[in-house]
């Protein structure tokens, strides 16, 4: 047996420095030249598919064009796209490479409804009463699409070896499509996944953002007429608004890290009949899921102390909620690293005019476009800000995020403000620049083992023996549900 292996070493030596020969055929400086020059190659695709997204103005789980868009645009670069994962029509896989190391990539597409605005500095609805992409997810999945496709060209050349994943992942504004995902398994054998966000500046994002639960509760009464025999009549809108009472003088007694929020969705439909139905969506967050969870079942019992004040029934439907974001810090500072070798974003005199009347239109002091790379923050045990199902992933997998300027400092997020701004240049440099980036560190995930562990590392540290479980329901997603 030894004499066989001995005659096999120089055949193995020699397989062994090949192999090295093509990995190393270049260093990393010189493949994060080549993803630079390729997201460069492609921005007026990537433009014009951004675009195009913009003006399709879809929201959750009904982004058919957008999904089509993104899905057609992997398959024609060579991608394996699988599309309608996890019971999800507009969920998408697009795959290239084999084996290991297995890199992913998130991107969103799904806009909010009532925002829809044309490419000018002042409200101006495109769409009178349309979505608009209020959160700039229209550059979004495309940035993680283009920085795929770098990391393909690569791979394609022998110059890296492993896999790319892009996830296609919709309706994160409103259910939360990642969760499903997830509960599918589609991320069990992923090393490490690469994640951005629209934003007003450019920095590592090394936040942890709120976890959150949506609820929605319905009250069953009885109706009657509201003049001549009320007394005949159980009013859900009486249990709605005493729910809604408790829910508000609860407000104080609270830690300050905790938000609710709720939208009433049905309380009756004539003044002259008692209501025999109601519903209210509720959201209640905090800045780490354990402590959600004590106010997320006092407000549950509260429903019960209304329903029994009016006398009338009452059912608490989980519909999901979502983790706060497991911080990476080792791979944020490799992401950091290459924000300060790419250096800020450059803006004409143009997009910085077009930046300061939109700051003067939402009354926020007229600075236009602060061009730098922020440094690499603390992360806060109780930061604040909004809610991801990202955060969901990086319970996961090991999760590097990144915040890319696409809008104008100061300006209201969710607003036709940062729609206007995703339409045009501002949002097109953003959405170039933060492919580069993703595509950057993933180069030093695929071509540096030592660091892809320390990642890997810091993830299970950090976790420690929590075990995930996802806020998710029993069944299918709520594709078509009176949530919508």
């Amino acid at each position: 047996m030894l004499k066989h292996i001995s005659k096999s070493l120089p055949f193995l030596f020699l397989l062994g420095v090949s192999n090295i020969t093509v990995a190393q055929s270049q260093s990393p400086a010189s493949l994060k030249k080549e993803v630079q020059a390729s997201i460069d190659q492609r921005f007026k695709e990537l433009t014009d598919l951004s675009d195009r997204i913009w003006a399709f103005e879809e929201i959750a789980f009904q982004e058919t064009q957008s999904s089509a868009a993104l899905a057609d645009y992997a398959e024609e670069l060579g991608f394996r796209v699988t599309r309608g994962v996890a019971e999800i029509p507009t969920a998408f896989v697009a795959e290239y490479g084999s084996g290991s190391p297995v890199i992913g990539i998130l991107g969103e597409f799904d806009a909010l409804p009532g925002l829809s605005q044309n490419k000018v500095p002042y409200k101006s609805p495109l769409n009178e009463g349309a979505p608009g992409h209020g959160c700039g997810h229209n550059l979004f999945g495309v940035a993680s699409l283009g920085a795929a496709a770098a990391i393909k060209d690569l791979i394609d050349k022998g110059e890296i070896q492993g896999t790319v994943r892009f996830y296609g992942t919709p309706a994160e504004e409103k259910f939360f499509g990642k969760l499903w995902m997830v509960r599918a398994g589609l991320f069990d054998d992923v090393d490490a996944v690469m994640d951005w966000h629209p934003g007003p500046e450019t920095q590592t994002a090394v936040q942890k953002g709120l976890a959150l639960v949506d609820f929605q509760v319905e009250f069953f009464g009885q109706a009657a007429h509201a003049s001549s025999d009320p007394w005949n009549g159980r009013s859900a809108g009486d249990a709605l608004e005493l729910y809604t009472t408790g829910i508000n003088y609860y407000r104080e007694h609270v830690k300050p890290t905790v938000r609710i929020h709720y939208h009433i969705q049905t309380a009756g439909e004539v003044v002259n009949v008692v209501p025999d139905y109601s519903r209210i969506w509720v959201r209640v967050r905090d800045s780490s899921r354990d402590g959600l969870i004590p106010v997320y079942e006092r407000i549950q019992a509260m429903a019960e102390g209304a329903a029994i004040m009016a006398n009338v029934d009452y059912k608490v439907n989980l519909i999901s909620g979502v983790h706060e974001v497991l911080v990476n810090r080792t791979g944020s500072a490799a992401l950091q690293n290459n924000l300060e070798t790419l250096g800020p974003i450059s803006y004409t005199d143009e997009e910085q005019d077009f930046a300061r009347k939109i700051q003067e239109a939402t009354e926020k002091p007229q600075i236009g476009l602060v061009s730098k790379i922020e440094p690499m923050e603390e992360t806060q045990e109780h930061s604040m800000g909004g809610s991801t199902d990202v955060g969901d992933v990086s319970w996961v997998v090991p999760t590097i995020r990144l915040r890319a300027t696409t809008a104008p400092n100061g300006t209201p997020w969710h607003s036709w403000a940062v729609v206007a701004a995703g339409g045009m240049s501002i949002g097109h440099k953003g959405m170039a620049y933060a492919g580069k980036a993703l595509s950057m560190t993933m180069i030093d995930l695929f071509t540096n083992p030592e660091l892809l562990e320390a990642v890997k590392a810091d993830f299970k540290e950090n976790k420690g023996d929590y075990i995930y479980k996802g806020f998710v329901p029993d069944g299918p997603p709520p594709i078509n549900s009176n949530l919508q």
